[in-house]
């Protein structure tokens, strides 16, 4: 009985323990979604006054002049990038990702020399190359906690190289898009070849020093690389979100399992001092009927 309650003791240790360890994940997160939620709706107003630019100058542009990164192609090679995290503990953040896109080739029917595909963050890194999946790059794109543009931009640009050279016909990003704090959503957003600028008129006119098929030359990569780094900031949220939720949850099944292990605890407790005082009774019991 005694090594009973001495194990049961243990684990009750050792689940608050846990229990702490979680507790506290789970206000990092916290304090670190609401971090990137605020850039990111900041990086949004942004994105949308840039759009708007963008879609101005591809209306004032020559009807005869289609930019090669506006312009669609029959499509022979897809490029896939996975947008996931570079440590677990996320809950479902990553396996809903890699289940999307086991979704998307199968409907598509695309094998494995269809397509090609990058990763940001270790763990979608590993899922891509235990797979054996075509990569583009031998190494993940790893981006920290506070993401930084100059993080995504080798990739942005390998992608966009790729493109231009014919290497590929298409790029889909898949990623978790944040919509609260308790709902995300996977994505699919196609960025190669672009064709969410439709164009727009407007009563403003601008003046470009080196004509405004140059500057479309110079600003349709950098859109691509903004948008690559928007929806990355996007992810971060969604992935702090994940962890924060799955911390709370960690902690909130310690809790019922503390609870339960006390429980069990008190009642053997009780059942090692009921045993002890019948045995004392009974002792005292055949001493004084001896006497």
């Amino acid at each position: 009985m005694a090594n009973s309650l001495r194990e049961v003791k243990q684990r009750i240790s050792s689940t608050e323990s846990t229990a702490q360890i979680t507790k506290a994940m789970y206000m990092v997160s916290s304090s670190k979604v609401k971090k990137a939620e605020r850039i990111y709706k900041g990086y949004q107003d942004f994105m949308v006054r840039k759009a708007d630019l963008v879609r101005q100058m591809v209306a004032k542009s020559n009807e005869d002049y289609i930019h090669p990164l506006l312009k669609e192609r029959p499509v022979g090679k897809i490029a896939y990038l996975l947008v996931t995290s570079d440590r677990g503990l996320a809950g479902a953040y990553n396996s809903s990702i890699y289940k999307a896109f086991e979704e998307r080739l199968k409907e598509a029917n695309q094998e494995n020399e269809n397509i090609i595909c990058g990763a940001i963050g270790k763990q979608g890194f590993a899922y891509l190359k235990r797979k054996g999946y075509p990569l583009i790059s031998d190494a993940p794109t790893l981006v920290r906690d506070d993401v930084m543009f100059i993080d995504v931009l080798p990739l942005a640009n390998s992608f966009i190289d790729s493109y231009l050279s014919g290497e590929i016909d298409k790029l889909v990003i898949i990623y978790n898009h944040y919509i609260n704090s308790l709902s995300l959503e996977i994505r699919f957003e196609e960025l190669l070849p672009i064709t969410s600028l439709e164009k727009m008129e407007s009563s403003r006119e601008y003046i470009y020093e080196t004509g405004i098929e140059k500057t479309l030359d110079i600003v349709l990569p950098m859109y691509i690389q903004d948008m690559i780094y928007g929806i990355i900031l996007d992810a971060k949220v969604s992935e702090h979100s994940a962890r924060m939720n799955s911390m709370r949850n960690a902690t909130d099944n310690a809790t019922e399992v503390i609870a339960k292990l006390q429980l069990l605890y008190n009642r053997a407790r009780q059942g090692a001092i009921t045993t002890e005082l019948i045995d004392i009774i009974g002792g005292a019991n055949a001493i004084g009927g001896d006497a």
